[in-house]
């Protein structure tokens, strides 16, 4: 009978001495592992990931400008390097924001281990913001490696005259393409849906915004289709925020990827809610 009393004081004891956490109305604890798992994953190869890509980018920028930027070609009053050099950082930033949110829950359901995802006591906010920001976080490493090369790449001029412009467009494309990249991994069953994804509809979109050419030189027919591709817009503002000069309306495409970035987030936390392909 001792022996009961003492062990139940001392279970008594050890729950009471045990720190307890609570979780509050935002896991931030959860979330900030989350982002930072994310963000480790795509460190680890970064000559994969960071490296790689921004590589590739500066091989466009080798080839385009010594094919069309001799003899004083100008696009927009612009010398052709420095019209084609933001576009191919936002290009790259685009792409590889996708290539981060599109990969790790598809890894999960193929592999088996989407559980690790779905169990910790995270809600669907809070997992929809933490694989956004680690593809946000991949999509200006890119594009920071690839703007600091740039800056001492000779005949090529990557100052920026708008910083906030710059940042806003930055920000809302990879956020935009980070949205679809979740949607899109909820979405495919296996490794070739992503892969059509990224080939037949993101790059294509990203390289028929107006990162080599204007629009303005398009036919008025081609023109509607491009202010219908929401990358003209990213491609065109973060464009803006180097040279001070554009070829669309910088308020609305601002106003048209925030609303849209609003309308992808909704969507994407019912479906994450819903549950659709990630739960057996």
């Amino acid at each position: 009978m001792t022996i009961q009393t003492q062990s139940s004081e001392s279970t008594t004891l050890s729950q009471v001495g045990e720190p307890q956490r609570i979780i509050g109305r935002v896991n931030w604890v959860g979330l900030k592992t989350l982002y930072l798992k994310e963000v480790r994953r795509f460190m680890k190869v970064q000559l994969q990931t960071i490296w790689g890509p921004a590589i590739t980018t500066l091989l466009f920028l080798v080839i385009f400008t010594v094919a069309l930027g001799r003899g004083g070609a100008t696009v927009m009053n612009v010398p052709f390097p420095d019209f084609i050099a933001p576009g191919l950082i936002a290009m790259a930033m685009i792409q590889n924001a996708f290539a981060n949110s599109s990969f790790s829950l598809l890894v999960g359901k193929i592999q088996g281990t989407i559980v690790d995802y779905l169990m910790p006591p995270l809600s669907n906010v809070e997992l929809m913001v933490a694989m956004v920001g680690a593809a946000v976080t991949r999509a200006f490493f890119v594009g920071g490696a690839v703007w600091l090369v740039m800056l001492f790449w000779p005949g090529v001029h990557v100052t920026l005259k708008h910083p906030m412009v710059a940042l806003w467009f930055g920000l809302m494309g990879a956020t935009f393409v980070a949205f679809l990249g979740i949607l899109t991994s909820i979405w495919a069953e296996k490794f070739d849906h992503n892969a059509a994804v990224t080939n037949f509809v993101i790059a294509p979109l990203s390289l028929l915004s107006g990162t080599f050419y204007s629009v303005d030189r398009l036919a008025p027919v081609f023109q509607a289709i491009s202010h219908a591709n929401p990358f003209f817009y990213i491609i065109s503002g973060f464009r803006y925020g180097f040279l001070g000069t554009t070829d669309s309306n910088i308020w609305l495409g601002g106003s048209v990827l925030l609303a849209v970035n609003i309308v992808l987030g909704i969507g994407t936390y019912f479906l994450l809610r819903s549950g659709w392909k990630l739960k057996a």
